[in-house]
């Protein structure tokens, strides 16, 4: 989840956008997957985007462990990468600014992810897989398919001159294959262990992915 919470300089507020974290959660709890939650700075995450009669946001807010959670997001160097099957990057707009240069978070998913394990990303969120190199020096979205929240969805949010970057465009620079639905109609991409959507509509399908990614992977041995 970010810790950014301001949309460069127009002072309109931002965070990790509570409908994806809430719709992802809900399906993962389902499933029996444990989750922890991880921010740059760690501390408690400004939040976007809460609709209070979403029923998974309500009880995502309202879950006494979620509540304490969020209060304690642990920082990057407090995460043993070897403890994860997966890493699921939140969007909202606070992303783009603290997610791509945060060099311990893209350690973490590099590691988890040629452990065997899932990188997954919602909306914004992808901006954090733009600069998540492997050991063999590639970038992890390299030749991969992806999606992301788009540059025509920017634009029509009228940010486009606001975030540091465009997301679609930048990933597309990185190698990626990137692809698209309809703007803020729900689409996710699977391409292997890398899980993306593309909007907060993406949020649930992004879980059940996860979920299938995760509930496919051989038991551990030993």
């Amino acid at each position: 989840m970010t810790n950014h919470d301001r949309k460069g300089d127009t002072g309109q507020p931002t965070g990790f956008y509570v409908s994806e974290a809430a719709h992802a959660y809900e399906v993962l709890r389902r499933e029996g997957i444990g989750v922890d939650f991880v921010s740059p700075r760690g501390g408690e995450p400004p939040m976007d985007g809460v609709i209070p009669d979403d029923p998974a946001q309500k009880a995502f807010l309202e879950d006494p462990e979620v509540a304490e959670k969020l209060k304690n997001t642990l920082k990057p160097e407090q995460v043993d990468a070897t403890d994860y099957d997966a890493i699921l990057y939140v969007g909202g707009h606070g992303t783009m600014w603290d997610f791509p240069e945060n060099e311990e978070l893209a350690r973490i998913a590099s590691i988890i992810y040629e452990a065997g394990g899932a990188v997954t990303a919602v909306c914004h969120g992808p901006a954090g897989l733009v600069n998540i190199r492997l050991s063999n020096g590639e970038y992890l979205v390299e030749g991969r398919t992806v999606a992301a929240f788009t540059d025509d969805e920017e634009r029509a949010m009228g940010l486009d001159g606001v975030v540091p970057f465009l997301l679609e465009s930048k990933l597309k620079e990185r190698g990626a294959r990137h692809t698209k639905a309809p703007n803020f109609e729900g689409h996710v991409e699977v391409d292997g262990r890398l899980v993306t959507g593309q909007n907060p509509a993406s949020a649930t399908g992004v879980g059940e992915a996860l979920a299938r990614v995760l509930n496919a992977r051989p038991p551990a041995q030993g």
